[in-house]
């Protein structure tokens, strides 16, 4: 799989803020992909930490899998040093290298790519998943545990219940309750889809459990354990 080398990643906090907001008008909102086969994502999971000593350890996983299916037909590791500090808001440039190499892996196609974060739901509009699916110019949905920026109403109990993640008077997401009962996951544009469709692709990947399957999958993956 070809992913387009956007610029160094030997950068300072300030140099990949301004970087972001370079690269932030080039993700394309809209769109659904039609004839999906196969799904990949990608997660990361830190190994060895030695906090505040930087590097630490990072494994980065990616996962292909069959859609409806839903059944694993590849899989790439990579482990490697994390040398960027934690920044909020720049987690692109912490994980981002590492998971690059394990997409560049791949040796199948995917129709649409999930990663483990946010990607228009972000202060510069432009997070991880805007990052990695603008480098691999597939179309890419953000799917995170957790709000990074914005403020939502609660969405219904029921299962495809979502609300609005606004900033401002901007929707930036959805929050998206896929299991009864669970929290909802927080989904955002990646690159070359609509929020309406990425909605609807996050649920209809998450037939069982609060995760889609394929994030769940590098997810185990990352951490050496089966989903």
């Amino acid at each position: 799989m070809h992913l387009e080398r956007l610029h160094e990643w030997n950068l300072t906090p300030v140099e990949a803020i301004a970087l972001q907001k370079e690269l932030a008008p080039r993700v394309v909102r809209d769109g659904d992909p039609g004839d999906v086969r196969l799904v990949a994502a990608a997660d990361l999971a830190f190994v060895d930490r030695r906090w505040p000593r930087q590097p630490t350890r990072g494994r980065a996983a990616v996962v292909l899998m069959r859609y409806p299916e839903l059944d694993v037909i590849e899989e790439q590791v990579v482990e490697g040093d994390v040398n960027f500090p934690y920044v909020p808001g720049l987690l692109s440039f912490r994980e981002a290298p590492l998971l690059a190499q394990a997409l560049e892996r791949l040796e199948g196609a995917p129709d649409l790519l999930l990663i483990d974060g946010h990607g228009y739901a972000h202060p510069r509009r432009f997070g991880i998943a805007s990052h990695l699916g603008l480098m691999a110019d597939l179309p890419t949905i953000g799917c995170a545990k957790s709000r990074l920026c914005g403020d939502n109403a609660e969405p219904g109990p029921r299962r495809g219940a979502k609300a609005e993640l606004r900033l401002g008077d901007e929707v930036i997401g959805a929050v998206l309750r896929t299991r009864e009962g669970v929290k909802p996951i927080y989904v955002s544009v990646g690159h070359k889809i609509g929020l309406e469709a990425a909605v609807r692709w996050a649920l209809r990947l998450a037939p069982r459990f609060r995760l889609p399957e394929p994030i769940r999958e590098a997810d185990a993956l990352s951490k050496k354990r089966r989903a």
